[in-house]
């Protein structure tokens, strides 16, 4: 029996910096799935509006508190779930995860201050994201700021021997399926004092 000493051994992409491609998507499925919570929270204040005051409310793009509310929303949304567990919806349904700079759980104050950071990546054209392409630990200017790094939450070395796991076993095979045993002469005469 082995005895596993050294984790950092055995364990697959856990713990590894994020790349850029699975970020980005966690990015994607977030903005998707907030803006959607968004507009159907608008979509419930317009109801409630009409229904007590009676006439319709219709927001716009182009209106200013509405775009104001919006990015005090993605503050929010971002900021409450890095805050509370590290991750967003869409960190968690890629299997990423974000820690303080030294690998530690995330203290929820950093969650908050990479919330309100995150715009510089936008604000620096782009040029706040370049870190995660360059960079060995990945990390983005407001990472840099609120100490923090995304890495891999998932075991892929053990998800991926599950998979070959599964792979290798045995197919049941018609032809291989051995036959039932024929009843023995006293089996029989059981049967037939039984009848």
């Amino acid at each position: 029996m082995s005895v596993r000493t050294h984790p950092s051994r055995w364990v697959g992409a856990q713990g590894h910096y994020a790349g850029s491609v699975s970020r980005f998507a966690a990015y994607l499925i977030d903005l998707t799935v907030s803006t959607v919570l968004y507009w159907l929270a608008l979509q419930f204040v317009s109801f409630a509006v009409q229904i007590v005051t009676g006439s319709p409310v219709s927001w716009h793009r182009d209106n200013i508190v509405v775009t104001v509310i919006y990015v005090a929303w993605q503050f929010v949304y971002f900021g409450f779930q890095w805050a509370a567990n590290g991750r967003t919806l869409g960190m968690a349904l890629l299997g990423v995860h974000v820690v303080k700079a030294d690998g530690t759980r995330l203290e929820p104050w950093r969650g908050w201050v990479r919330s309100l950071t995150f715009p510089l990546g936008f604000l620096t054209l782009g040029l706040g994201f370049l870190s995660i392409l360059v960079q060995r630990e990945h990390r983005a200017v407001y990472d840099l700021i609120a100490g923090t790094a995304v890495v891999y939450a998932w075991d892929a070395r053990a998800a991926r021997l599950r998979f070959l796991a599964r792979q290798a076993e045995p197919v049941a095979d018609a032809a291989h399926i051995p036959a039932p045993a024929e009843p023995s002469s006293k089996g029989d005469a059981w049967s037939a004092a039984e009848r």
